[in-house]
């Protein structure tokens, strides 16, 4: 699928689309609980629906009706199960722990991304402590063996991911446990939020200096009902359009939340835009955008749209720094971003540690790759509203697989796109 994007300023005032991260943390919680949940949530990404899948093959029953997700928890676990994870890696590093705490003989099976992205810190963690593994880089991948509980150290790129699968699986197991956190790069707020999930089901968890400790034989309790935060992510995105128009509002976002995308805010305040909070409504117009340095740590997921932002300040350069690097299909995602906005019309360098995007450049549309990226395909819909021309992403499938309600919420907002089908 690829998609036309046609310049159009975006107004008004939509509800969030519900977290995709927070929604998928509920998810396995309630499937572990002592009874049935029913999770509010307005948006069921791909991800989302693999994941109800392999809980499901797992013993739960998860159904979905409009704006709803009942899950009946997992009684009798089955055992010797297949768990295909599709194109989600976080399915694949959130429930390898979790069948293992169940002790279940399972295999994973994957396609696309997660085959080439590594969980050997995952993986050598677990067989630390009692569970067999297939051959490294092998798949499907398979397990057997019970997790038993001990002192977890994971660190690297995508450790927050690994600590999120350990920690749902920890209070299973039969006595207390502890993960060093010293290792961490970046995205800590993620384990803040698994946290957060973990505590709202009952379970107690004890943060001490750079650990977590997690008593075994705890037990999930079911809040009942419990509605998924809204999505900071994608409505970082959308909120960034809002800095070159009339205004976007967002309604259901928390400014409490623990999603680091939120920092979107203060920056494009930072940057000149006029922001405001009231209520429940968040609120971006336009402002005179200047240039500014912006420490990019653990704010990967929203450097596209601040990249966009910059390329439409009207004075000064945007520096960012300190990116914690990921690799999108054996480029750095920052050179894809780069290559990008060179194909529109941007000029933009990176650094040994960043990104420079210079600003008052005539971005005159053209055709990019999404890169399998669908921040890509999103940031591409924020540059075309003030573009001189249409913008063509190649690819775009991502988009609907990750977050499947931002066009729509695009259109109400008064964003213009044509969906071609290849």
């Amino acid at each position: 699928m690829d998609i036309k994007l046609i310049p159009s300023k975006l107004n008004g005032c939509i509800e969030a689309s519900s977290s995709k991260a927070y929604t998928q943390r509920l998810l396995i919680a309630a499937s572990l609980c002592d009874k049935e949940t029913v999770i509010h949530c307005n948006c069921l990404p791909e991800e989302i629906k693999v994941t109800a899948s392999c809980l499901n093959v797992l013993g739960a029953n998860i159904t979905f009706e409009e704006g709803r997700i009942t899950v009946k928890p997992i009684q009798e676990p089955n055992d010797c199960v297949e768990l295909d994870c599709g194109e989600s890696d976080l399915t694949l590093r959130f429930l390898l722990p979790v069948a293992a705490a169940l002790g279940l003989n399972a295999k994973f099976t994957a396609s696309g991304r997660p085959v080439s992205r590594p969980i050997v810190p995952l993986r050598n963690e677990m067989q630390s402590y009692g569970v067999t593994f297939t051959p490294p880089w092998k798949y499907p991948i398979e397990i057997s063996g019970k997790l038993q509980p001990g002192k977890f150290k994971l660190s690297g790129a995508m450790s927050a991911q690994y600590v999120t699968g350990l920690l749902l699986a920890l209070p299973l197991l039969d006595g207390e446990s502890q993960i060093d956190l010293s290792g961490i790069d970046g995205f800590r707020n993620y384990i803040d939020m698994t946290v957060c999930v973990m505590r709202e089901f009952g379970i107690s968890v004890e943060e001490k200096d750079e650990s977590i400790i997690v008593k075994g034989n705890q037990k999930y309790v079911s809040p009942e009902e419990i509605t998924a935060q809204g999505d900071w992510l994608s409505s970082a995105y959308l909120l960034t359009a809002g800095a070159f128009s009339d205004g976007v509002s967002i309604k259901g976002l928390d400014s409490d939340s623990f999603q680091n995308e939120k920092e979107i805010l203060d920056i494009l305040k930072r940057m000149g835009a006029d922001v405001s909070i009231e209520q429940n409504k968040v609120t971006v117009k336009k402002g005179g955008l200047k240039g500014v340095q912006i420490d990019a740590r653990a704010l990967y997921d929203i450097i596209p749209a601040l990249s966009v932002a910059a390329a439409y300040c009207e004075s000064g350069i945007t520096v960012f720094s300190n990116i914690t690097q990921r690799r999108i299909k054996e480029k750095n995602a920052t050179a894809v971003f780069s290559e990008c906005l060179l194909n529109v019309g941007g000029v933009s360098a990176q650094t040994d540690d960043g990104l420079i995007v210079w600003s008052g450049e005539n971005i005159i549309g053209g055709e990019v790759l999404s890169s399998d990226d669908y921040k890509i395909v999103m940031a591409m819909a924020v540059m075309v509203t003030n573009s001189n021309g249409e913008i063509t992403v190649k690819n775009a499938d991502c988009l609907n697989r990750a977050n499947p309600e931002f066009l729509e919420n695009y259109k109400k907002l008064g964003g213009k796109f044509d969906v071609i089908n290849n």
